[in-house]
């Protein structure tokens, strides 16, 4: 099974765990984790079927205005990641959690 990644890069940490709450509760997906790029700017990764990701998505977006101050900076959706990005970012892992491997 192909599993959705869905990405949303906001500032600060406060924002950033919001994000990840907010996406966990609404839809049934896999928080993979927060990457800190630089200056504050986090990015939270999710995986799950396509349906769910976009749920969450939609849902993480909407909760990044309960925090004061918080700021989207980017989102995006890659439906079937290539097998190859398994290696190179650090998703591989949630795939074991969701088929309960």
């Amino acid at each position: 099974m192909t599993l959705a990644l869905g990405m949303i890069e906001v500032y600060g940490v406060p924002t950033a765990v919001e994000v990840g709450d907010a996406m966990c509760k609404a839809a049934r997906v896999t928080l993979v984790g927060y990457e800190n790029t630089d200056l504050g700017r986090i990015t939270v990764l999710i995986r799950g079927a396509i349906g769910e990701v976009n749920v969450a998505v939609t849902v993480g977006l909407k909760a990044v205005l309960q925090v004061n101050g918080g700021e989207v900076l980017s989102e995006h959706i890659i439906p079937r990641p290539h097998e190859n990005l398994e290696y190179v970012l650090p998703i591989h892992r949630s795939v074991n959690k969701l088929i309960g491997i």
